[in-house]
């Protein structure tokens, strides 16, 4: 989120940011402030948030559905690497003068929100189900992704799963936990 959020999420995002170095800063604890891409992988059961819900209408044979027009970017960031971050930022917390800064973590790879369910639907075999664009989406920021520039630079971080195996781990769970795409 901007540093200078103006929806309510991205200025809830920039408060948290600023207690976390606030304490960091006053009263000398060893706190880093994390921003991520848009976290998607096995075990998110949030059918309302675009990868499982798209994953769980092609698993149930149904079109997904798209809130926006399909065009807005994000950067979407696998749980594995978003773990994994966590750990060796905690780590080189140990190491480094680092306390008070924030990194940004994500792949870096920016996508529309189109081309994604375009690239599961495809990785899925189901091509066929065009997704429903429902062009709802009222106020939220076109594209939205991340700069994690510093954290290469600085921590020596990189993420380790690319696009495609995150999203193929991802469908294999669905698949194996929701045969059919019901919820038990």
């Amino acid at each position: 989120a901007p540093l200078q959020g103006r929806h309510p999420y991205d200025v809830s995002k920039s408060c948290a940011d600023l207690i976390a170095q606030m304490y960091s800063l006053t009263y000398d604890l060893p706190v880093c402030v994390t921003r991520c891409g848009n976290f998607y992988g096995p075990g998110d059961l949030n059918f309302n948030r675009l990868v499982p819900g798209t994953i769980r209408s092609a698993l149930k044979g149904e079109r997904p559905v798209i809130r926006s027009d399909g065009t807005y970017i994000r950067d979407y960031f696998y749980v594995k690497d978003g773990a994994e971050a966590y750990l060796f930022l905690a780590q080189k917390m140990d190491e480094m003068p680092i306390h008070g800064e924030a990194f940004n973590f994500s792949n870096g790879l920016q996508i529309t929100v189109i081309e994604l369910v375009n690239k599961i639907l495809a990785l899925m075999d189901c091509s066929d189900l065009q997704a429903v664009i429902n062009n709802e989406a009222i106020k939220e920021i076109r594209n939205q992704y991340l700069c994690t520039e510093k954290a290469k630079k600085t921590l020596g971080w990189q993420p380790q799963y690319p696009l495609e195996q995150a999203l193929k781990e991802t469908i294999a769970w669905y698949r194996n936990h929701f045969p059919g795409g019901e919820v038990q």
